[in-house]
C-alpha cells in the first residue's frame, strides 16, 4: 500500500482523523486555543470587519493589553488580516482571512453542540 493510500486511509477509518499516529490537535489549539482567540474569530467570522475598539467593546472582560496581544499572534498565523488606514489618528481595522472563514462550519457545529447539550441537561 503506498503511503498516500495508508493517509487515506487512516483519515476515513478513524473518527479523528490521524495522520501516522499524529494528531494535529496540538497545532490547532495553539492557533485558535485561549480564552480569547476563538471569541475574536467568531466576531470577525460571523459580524465581519471591526476596529480595535469595537472588539473591545464586544468582548467583555479582555484588557487592551491582551486584546493586541492576540490579535497580533492571530495576524502570525495567518487568521486574521490587519489593515492600516494613514490618517491621524491612525485606523486599524481586522478583519478574517479566508483561513479563519474556513472555520465557519466548526463554530456552526460547536454551536449545534451546545443546543444539544443544553437540551440534554434541561431533561435530566
Amino acid at each position: 500500500m503506498s503511503a498516500t493510500n495508508r493517509v487515506i486511509n487512516q483519515v476515513t477509518d478513524s473518527p479523528v482523523p490521524t495522520i501516522e499516529g499524529i494528531c494535529p490537535m496540538p497545532d490547532i489549539a495553539k492557533l485558535i486555543g485561549g480564552k480569547w482567540k476563538l471569541i475574536i474569530l467568531q466576531i470577525l467570522i460571523f459580524k465581519g470587519m471591526k476596529r480595535f475598539g469595537e472588539l473591545r467593546k464586544l468582548i467583555d472582560g479582555v484588557t487592551q493589553t491582551m486584546l493586541t496581544k492576540q490579535l497580533r499572534a492571530l495576524e502570525r498565523d495567518g487568521l486574521v488580516k490587519r489593515k492600516v488606514y494613514p490618517e491621524v489618528p491612525p485606523r486599524v481595522e481586522y478583519s478574517a482571512t479566508q483561513r479563519a472563514l474556513d472555520l465557519e462550519q466548526m463554530f456552526q457545529a460547536m454551536h449545534a453542540w451546545w443546543i444539544d447539550t443544553e437540551k440534554a441537561k434541561a431533561k435530566t
